[in-house]
């Protein structure tokens, strides 16, 4: 039997048998699925630890000095001092989110990633064949589908850094042509 399930962060249907159980993360999108997750931040005068990691450290527990007030702001500067703070990201990365959606703007064509989903870059073009290369020969056409030397244009991904490569647009059209053609 089956068992279905949807995903609420890119709202696709996940099918899963009894056999292996349900999915812990969407294989589409790899977010986790069930509940939302929600972030607590101290910012009232009312916060209360809900665990042992946002206790007091024990170096100002006994200082009668200290108090509630700068209690509060250890509390709450904590993961500024981790970097995990809302996101942790550096100035070089912010910048760079910037030009990589300036380059995307620009770009032509906009291959998605086949493993994280996210546009790809442009890397530049390559030039494959020559005396080196050695194409097959398709019985059904009696030549190779594509010409030689042909140009592969390649992508890299911004996030994951998965490169790939497509036919350049002229070399698409010749492959059509010799793909057309009568034997």
């Amino acid at each position: 039997m089956e068992d279905r399930q949807v995903c609420q962060w890119c709202v696709t249907e996940i099918v899963w048998d009894e056999e292996i159980g349900p999915e812990s993360h969407c294989p589409h999108c790899d977010n986790e699925l069930g509940g939302y997750r929600s972030l607590k931040v101290g910012l009232d005068n009312d916060f209360e630890p809900d665990s042992d990691e946002d206790e007091i450290p024990e170096s100002i527990e006994g200082n009668e000095d200290w108090s509630e007030e700068e209690e509060e702001r250890a509390n709450d500067a904590g993961w500024m001092k981790d970097n995990e703070g809302f996101r942790s990201s550096n100035a070089n990365l912010l910048a760079a989110e910037s030009v990589i959606q300036r380059i995307v703007n620009e770009q032509f064509e906009l291959p998605e990633c086949p493993s994280c989903r996210e546009y790809m870059l442009e890397a530049g073009s390559q030039s494959i064949g020559g005396a080196g290369f050695e194409p097959t020969i398709a019985e059904a056409i009696g030549h190779s589908i594509v010409p030689n030397p042909f140009r592969v244009i390649w992508y890299v991904c911004p996030s994951c850094y998965l490169t790939t490569s497509q036919l350049s647009p002229l070399d698409r059209e010749a492959m059509i042509e010799r793909l057309s053609k009568e034997k």
